[in-house]
């Protein structure tokens, strides 16, 4: 809302942005006199024009299907029975059966399948005794679950907000007020933003106004400022985000490299403490598993590492001198989310290691951490994986003392990921052999077993192809029953103590036919295609995950997907 009275193309704009959290289905709705106008449509947004009036004030959503399915009645925005008020929505509320029974009762009308459509009808009903900023306190006050909306009143000039579980970040522009669920979505317009916390609401009119819920009430609050560009949110050059942000990657390492105090600092935390946990989802947990190597090989240091989704059900063993290192790109991961929440409870300490200041992880954190590698918009993550990967690295080695050596070791890792990049044909053609296959696995030892785990998640996630990674020692307990003739098979060999092991699974692989890939630093007869990786130490790791990321986006390319937004996939994930 502000000067502009183009808002509804503001917004496709700003959903055009967000595309990357992944949806099947849009919608706008804008304020024109004391009318709502809406324009809702299933499948992408594309090149697709809107046809709505000029305004000042509006609101839109990228639905991603939960309750009911993929139509244009259920996406958002979710009207009430007089069409004044627009609500979008992120989250799931819990009790929605029995308050839409209640309202129904009342003779409230639903035209959807959704739980979403119950807000706007409890704000219908409540506006009858109170006003509209009452209204959406009360009626937010009585949901469950974790929630959060935005909600337009066609005879008000505010815009409101509220929130206890997926983020919602306020941006103060001299052309307007803005709010997004992420702050990619705004730094076209603004860099000054304010995050909500849980059970906070905003009500943006002529001047923001914050309050605490559920009583209502006043706080003051201060804006952060943002520093990406609006370059890092464009593709520039490139025809796709992903391998933009795979190019990114060596810029981000050599950042890393020299946040030595700021690292070494979280460091001496983790060497004090008693009981400490890596905890992280999908690529962020195999990252924490190449954490626990580090920590194992350099520092001499047990950690424990857990899927988050997980980690509620290994609550009981947590004290107030426990650690729990968090790991996420968004912060905002709502499987991560939650046992951190239960941990605090227990006077846990939480560290967080993330891309996105001010996230709602960040925010609660005792020792926050920032990748600081610029915005990833690709869902499949690259350059925040290897951010991860670095920062790991570079604490292990301050728990020693040695945080100078693994700065040189990133160097070297960055240096050998721009040599990788400039022989990207090689990659290419390797991943042509790959082009009919139904399944892939990969294979690795210590460190490298981490690497197969991720290697394997790229690939299937981009280019829907089976591809499972395991231990090499466990091959030969059930999963090499797969491999047959031709069967591709990746093995990570680097120079260390797992070489000669990781030789013999191969050496198993190919006597059954199947086709080795190897990624080592030097060649052997055993492989069928040879991806060399120099030998840089622990730095290794960081630099054979590039020919993998390369290996999942050309597939992906060859079977005509889209890279940066695979099917049924979210860059964040919000709802459980």
């Amino acid at each position: 809302m502000g000067k502009s009275t183009n808002t509804g193309e503001m917004i496709l704009d700003g959903l055009k942005t967000l595309e990357y959290r992944g949806y099947d289905s849009w919608g706008i709705a804008i304020k024109k006199g004391n009318k709502l106008e809406v324009e809702k449509k299933v499948g992408k947004i594309g090149d697709s024009k809107i046809t709505l009036g000029n305004s000042e004030i509006g609101v839109g959503h990228t639905r991603w299907a939960t309750h009911g399915g993929v139509t244009v009645e259920n996406a958002h925005p979710h009207l009430d029975c007089k069409n004044q008020i627009a609500v979008v929505h992120n989250g799931i509320i819990e009790n929605f059966e029995e308050l839409k029974k209640e309202l129904i009762k009342k003779g409230h009308k639903f035209i959807s399948e959704t739980d979403t459509e119950v807000f706007p009808h409890l704000i219908e009903e409540n506006l009858k005794k109170e006003g509209f900023a009452s209204s959406v306190r009360d009626s937010f006050n009585v949901l469950k679950g974790l929630n959060a909306f935005v909600v337009v009143y066609a005879v008000s000039k505010e815009i409101i907000a509220v929130k206890n579980g997926s983020p919602l970040v306020v941006g103060l522009g001299k052309d307007g007020l803005f709010i997004s669920s992420d702050s990619i979505g705004l730094i076209k317009y603004t860099r000054d933003m304010f995050f909500l916390k849980d059970n906070q609401m905003i009500i943006l009119g002529e001047k923001p106004e914050l309050l605490e819920l559920p009583g209502g009430t006043k706080l003051p609050f201060s804006l952060e400022r943002i520093d990406w560009k609006i370059e890092e949110v464009s593709m520039g050059k490139y025809k796709h985000f992903m391998i933009k942000e795979i190019f990114e990657q060596p810029k981000v390492i050599r950042k890393i490299a020299s946040e030595k105090d700021e690292i070494g600092a979280l460091g001496k935390v983790i060497k004090n403490s008693r009981g400490t946990f890596f905890i992280g989802a999908g690529t962020a947990y195999y990252a924490a598993i190449a954490g626990a190597y580090f920590f194992s090989k350099i520092a001499q240091k047990h950690v424990n590492t857990q899927p988050a989704s997980e980690f509620n059900y290994l609550e009981d063993f947590l004290t107030d001198e426990s650690l729990i290192i968090a790991l996420s790109q968004s912060g905002e991961t709502i499987d991560v989310v939650e046992p951190l929440q239960r941990a605090k409870t227990k006077g846990s300490k939480i560290a967080s290691i993330t891309n996105v200041l001010g996230s709602t992880i960040y925010r609660m954190s005792d020792y926050k951490l920032l990748l600081n590698a610029g915005p990833e918009k690709a869902v499949a993550s690259t350059k925040a994986y290897v951010a991860k990967l670095s920062v790991l690295l570079m604490l292990a080695y301050s728990m020693n003392s040695e945080i100078d050596k693994a700065s040189e070791v990133l160097l070297k890792a960055a240096d050998e990921i721009d040599r990788l990049l400039e022989h990207i044909e090689d990659i290419k053609r390797i991943t042509k052999s790959l082009s009919h296959t139904r399944d892939i696995y990969l294979i690795g030892r210590g460190l490298s077993y981490s690497l197969a785990l991720e290697g394997a998640m790229k690939i299937k996630e981009v280019s829907y192809v089976h591809a499972e990674g395991f231990a090499g020692g466990e091959l030969k307990h059930g999963p090499i029953a797969l491999i047959s003739k031709n069967t591709p098979c990746i093995v990570l060999a680097p120079n260390d103590e797992t070489y000669g092991a990781i030789m013999s699974n191969a050496a198993e692989v190919k006597a059954r036919g199947g086709m080795i890939i190897g990624l080592s630093y030097q060649n052997s007869s055993l492989f069928d295609h040879f991806i060399e990786i120099k030998d840089i130490q622990e730095g290794s790791i960081i630099a054979q995950i590039v020919p993998l990321q390369l290996i999942a986006y050309f597939l992906t390319l060859l079977k005509k997907y889209d890279p940066d937004k695979p099917r049924n996939l979210a860059k964040s994930v919000t709802v459980k």
